[in-house]
């Protein structure tokens, strides 16, 4: 979830919305301050998680200073005066949670590289977007203190090419924060969250946050000993997807094996791909079309097979 968060990865959106209520989603982003949902959700479809609701900068920031704020939403105000109350939009543990996710440098490389537009020396945590047909692209963000947006295109409503949220709105955005913002520091966790070193399938470990009483446990090592090899990324039936808004050479699928073995290599289409790593893995650039992969030892047994779709 953290890479495909940062990284701005369409499928898994999609797929975390289909494992939602989606009139429930709706009714949480009116918390959040969105007025102009007037259908339910079966009329939006689960395009909602990629940007088919008409939604305003006014009302973005709103929704990403509640973030900032550990999920208390107010409306804005133009001049400080006492409002009503604030409305908690978000738990604070999911807010934090998002918020760590948005500011993670490393995260987000997979899509942007280390080096991007939306790398700061301080604490900040943004997002990037862009509307259907690249009508409009955004760039939301937030310190500890102020809550930025900012949005490019054209009054007329007219496409634009070759301009994505990175290089049209996230430049304005960086400048605007380096001017407000000094020393920046990251927010502090709320009870009820533990952090816990989280070790994905192939060995790459990081340090995670959980709601308290989620985090996992992991299988055993005797269970890791006697777990035949097999194709642990992508699972079976997989779709991806090619995003306009990603420049080709960063859309990749990391292929991998669990458990790892030594001298393992991978085919697809018929066509030996190379030797994997020493985690079992394998980048590949995406390709539109039906694919089929295969696992294969150092004695050429093919240890297991999967197919998986891209589409445009």
């Amino acid at each position: 979830m953290r890479e495909a968060l940062a990284s701005s990865l369409n499928t898994p959106a999609v797929r975390a919305l289909m494992l939602l209520d989606g009139d429930e989603f709706l009714e949480r982003l009116k918390l959040l301050g969105f007025t102009g949902i007037e259908r339910d959700a079966a009329y939006y479809g689960y395009a909602m998680a990629l940007g088919s609701l008409d939604v305003s900068l006014y009302e973005l920031v709103g929704a990403y200073r509640a973030l900032a704020n550990l999920g208390r939403y107010t409306p804005l105000s133009a001049i400080k005066k006492t409002g009503p109350p604030a409305v908690q939009a978000l738990s604070p543990q999911a807010s934090f949670i998002i918020t760590d996710i948005l500011s993670d440098r490393a995260a987000r490389s997979r899509t942007f590289g280390l080096e991007n537009a939306l790398a700061t020396p301080y604490f900040a945590a943004v997002k990037t977007g862009t509307s259907k047909d690249m009508r409009d692209n955004w760039c939301l963000g937030f310190s500890q203190r102020y809550t930025v947006g900012v949005w490019v295109g054209n009054f007329s409503g007219e496409p634009m090419w070759n301009v994505s949220g990175v290089s049209g709105a996230a430049p304005v955005w960086v400048e605007t924060m380096d001017y407000l913002v000094r020393g920046s520091l990251p927010p502090k966790p709320p009870a009820e969250l533990v952090r816990r070193k989280t070790c994905r399938q192939g060995g790459r470990c990081r340090n995670e946050w959980y709601l308290k009483g989620t985090e996992p446990n992991g299988p055993s090592q005797l269970a890791r000993q006697h777990a035949h090899t097999r194709i642990s990324y992508p699972p079976r039936g997989t779709t991806l997807a090619l995003d306009p808004d990603i420049p080709a050479a960063h859309q990749q699928v990391v292929f991998s094996a669990s458990p790892a073995q030594a001298n393992l290599s991978w085919q697809l289409d018929g066509h030996r791909l190379g030797p994997a790593d020493a985690s079992g893995r394998l980048a590949w650039q995406l390709k539109a079309g039906q694919h089929r992969l295969k696992l294969i030892d150092r004695r050429g047994q093919v240890l297991d097979t999967v197919e998986f779709r891209v589409k445009l």
